[in-house]
């Protein structure tokens, strides 16, 4: 409860930041509030509005924000054998199987705990959210510039604080390290949201790398 009471307080105040930036990219009250109740996927709402922003094509900008949200699927492929939902709720849950209800789920030590983690986190911020950005889009011209208030950093930033205990063997830290490289790395040069995707690549290089490490004693003993 602690967890996810302060994962959707932290994060849901990023709402504000949403509701300023879509605003100020040309979107209206009503498509800026569609966007956070049907879509509910920070990253992508925020790559969508950005390209937008940036003077890019309405298709241009939602397949950049479809593909960022795509990470979402995996998540449900993990969360769905942890929670063990009933079939008539799922369709429900997936509307919330986001970042950070994962990351608090995932947390946990018993399927119990997973499941309370995962809807106190889903409600919180869904609820928050939502009214954020419907008071971001409202004062969008009194807010001002969000990168002043330092909003859109309070998702990311509580997201890792959960992340970064679970990052438990070499393995595991170096897939982080390696995706932040390349997350970093690529920013400058590549079109928001696609440094993300690409930082994905950070998981199969160092497992393969990490095989072929363990495969080389082996490989010695057999040729001996």
């Amino acid at each position: 409860m602690r967890d996810a009471l302060g994962v959707g307080v932290a994060v849901g105040l990023s709402g504000f930041a949403f509701g300023v930036t879509s605003a100020g990219s040309g979107l209206t009250l009503m498509q800026t509030c569609a966007l956070s109740l049907l879509v509910f996927t920070g990253a992508s709402q925020f790559a969508l509005v950005g390209a937008l922003a940036a003077g890019g094509s309405p298709f241009t900008a939602a397949a950049g924000a479809f593909f960022l949200g795509v990470r979402n699927a995996f998540y449900g492929l993990r969360l769905s054998q942890l929670l063990a939902l009933p079939r008539a709720v799922r369709p429900f849950a997936a509307q919330w199987v986001i970042d950070e209800t994962a990351a608090v789920a995932l947390a946990q030590p018993t399927r119990r705990g997973a499941r309370i983690g995962f809807v106190v986190t889903g409600l919180s911020l869904y609820v928050l959210w939502n009214l954020t950005t419907l008071l971001g889009a409202l004062g969008a011209g009194a807010i001002g510039d969000t990168d002043a208030w330092g909003l859109d950093a309070a998702g990311p930033a509580v997201f890792l604080a959960l992340l970064a205990p679970m990052l438990k063997t070499g393995t595991e830290r170096a897939v982080a390290g390696l995706a932040v490289l390349l997350g970093l790395g690529l920013l400058p040069v590549l079109p928001a949201g696609v440094p993300v995707l690409l930082a994905a690549l950070a998981a199969p290089v160092v497992l393969w790398a990490d095989g072929r490490r363990r495969g080389a004693p082996a490989s010695r003993e057999d040729e001996t």
